[in-house]
């Protein structure tokens, strides 16, 4: 019964998030670039060792000749008895394909982010890729195996956009309602060449991405494809071939990036009882007061050995090169400051300080805190009117620093290994419940940290905002009475330091 109950309560919390991620962007007008970015195919992919890594045939089907004429026709048929569902879908994608599968991808999250209830004997279950429809169902994605989905994702985007962009120019091939009179045009006009589409190219790539992510939901993954693949014949944009080419292009892309994930160590990242054990024997060592879970029973520490897993924007030994200095030590009298500054939030919370709690928290059932930044950049990517292309740059950008700036953050609690406050002091009544893992240093503020580094570089007009917002994600953690100040103030700069390398990237990669 109890997990029953947990299940109802976590999937209610998915219902709400999911409501408001699509009820904020329902009405967006239709995407249409400030700037078309048409020599985007010059920009410097990611894991493609060139633009033309994968090769893709010139259309066969040429103007005028019979088989170009019947996808024209198709488009014909369509627009002759455009039913009010299919106006819809026109809509709804037209707003941007990385937009609406960056807001697919934070509801698959936020559906799979359920900490999995204990078994009859205490023990936990854990997911399993290989039998990803068994309980607890596969993945878990809690806030480092969800950065590692944003990244891979909006990377494997970018570099299928950037493969697409050098073939259109390449073959320059103009809209179908360029070419005939009969066809209307359904949304804004382009210069930019219809084939391959980028639309279908964003699909392609990130539906084999989602079916390794997300294999559990694969069904929902392809009817929102098949959704994708036909709009952009039934508006005009596009014909049949366009679309076919874009989403061979965007499949081979995703080849590149499966086999990095399958090679990422992310798979080894939960460790395993012995491996558990030996931190707190290390902590114990150095006299130190380890951190233990305050579940009951024990729950097994989220991801141990996810300070391992590779990172995209540096070596594993760059990695390790950053990781900060130790924390105050449990003995000390800077520790016992801290550990009071907590109490006292504890006990003494206002409530203006619970709203930045419960705002900036990012719990169960929630797209995590990398999904909570995503949505703030999409937000004003829509402002910035930026082209397909340009949009998954500056995904890219911001995700690959917040993957990084997991693996940083997870590679620093566990080698530290250092205890929570409520565990130090029993006074201390959390909030929004207590994370199964170390204290040092604090997740939402390393991802923060990386986020406002990367966004005040890519929109530089709102840098002094990005940055409060990442101070107040990072101070919410103290007011939750869940970290303390060296936990949150020590995040912040290495979340920075994790974004400073995704500048650099971006300042590299001939966009600009």
């Amino acid at each position: 019964m109890k997990k029953i109950i947990y299940l109802i309560t976590a999937l209610l919390l998915f219902a709400a998030c999911k409501k408001d991620i699509q009820d904020r962007t329902a009405n967006i007008a239709a995407l249409e670039p400030l700037k078309t970015d048409i020599n985007a195919g010059l920009w410097k992919p990611i894991l493609l060792s060139a633009p033309d890594e994968f090769a893709l045939a010139a259309p066969a089907n040429a103007p005028a000749t019979p088989n170009y004429i019947l996808e024209l026709n198709e488009i014909k048929s369509y627009q002759a008895n455009l039913s009010e569902g299919q106006q819809n879908q026109i809509k709804y994608w037209s707003a941007g394909a990385v937009l609406r599968w960056n807001e697919i991808l934070r509801e698959l999250v936020a559906k799979r982010n359920l900490p999995p209830y204990q078994n009859a004997d205490g023990s936990y279950p854990f997911p399993n890729a290989n039998n990803p429809l068994a309980y607890p169902i596969f993945p878990f994605a809690n806030p480092p195996y969800a950065a590692r989905a944003y990244a891979y994702v909006a990377a494997a985007q970018y570099d299928a956009l950037v493969a697409a962009y050098h073939y259109k120019k390449l073959y320059n091939r103009q809209a179908p309602y360029k070419l005939d009179a009969g066809i209307r045009q359904m949304l804004p006009a382009s210069d930019v060449a219809v084939y391959p589409s980028e639309d279908a190219v964003v699909m392609g790539v990130t539906v084999e991405l989602l079916k390794l992510l997300f294999p559990s939901d694969i069904n929902e993954i392809q009817a929102k494809a098949a959704e994708q693949r036909v709009y952009r014949i039934m508006a005009g944009m596009n014909t049949r071939s366009d679309i076919d080419a874009g989403e061979a292009l965007g499949k081979a892309v995703a080849t590149k990036f499966i086999a990095r994930a399958r090679n990422d160590r992310a798979g080894a990242a939960a460790g395993n009882a012995a491996i558990w054990a030996q931190f707190e024997t290390n902590a114990v060592a150095q006299g130190e007061t380890p951190w233990k879970s305050l579940e009951l029973p024990a729950r097994p520490p989220m991801l141990p050995l996810f300070g391992k897993v590779r990172p995209w924007l540096m070596d594993s030994l760059t990695m390790v090169s950053i990781r900060p200095p130790a924390p105050p030590s449990t003995s000390s009298p800077k520790f016992k400051e801290e550990l009071n500054e907590v109490l006292s939030y504890s006990q003494n919370v206002t409530r203006e300080q619970l709203r930045i709690v419960h705002f900036w928290a990012d719990g169960v059932g929630t797209a995590t805190p990398s999904g909570h930044w995503n949505d703030i950049a999409a937000d004003d990517f829509i402002q910035l009117r930026l082209s397909e292309v340009r949009w998954a740059r500056n995904m890219a950008l911001l995700n690959m620093a917040m993957a990084d700036a997991a693996i940083n953050c997870w590679d620093t609690k566990y080698n530290y290994f250092n205890p929570r406050p409520s565990q130090v002091n029993a006074l201390i009544k959390t909030v929004t419940g207590v994370p199964n893992f170390p204290a040092y240093t604090s997740g939402h503020s390393t991802f923060s940290g990386a986020a406002a580094t990367v966004l005040s570089y890519i929109n530089p007009s709102k840098a002094s905002a990005y940055d409060a917002m990442a101070k107040e994600a990072s101070i919410s953690r103290m007011y939750g009475a869940i970290h303390y100040r060296s936990d949150c103030e020590v995040g912040l700069v290495c979340g920075n330091r994790v974004g400073n390398f995704s500048v650099i990237r971006g300042k590299a990669d001939g966009s600009n």
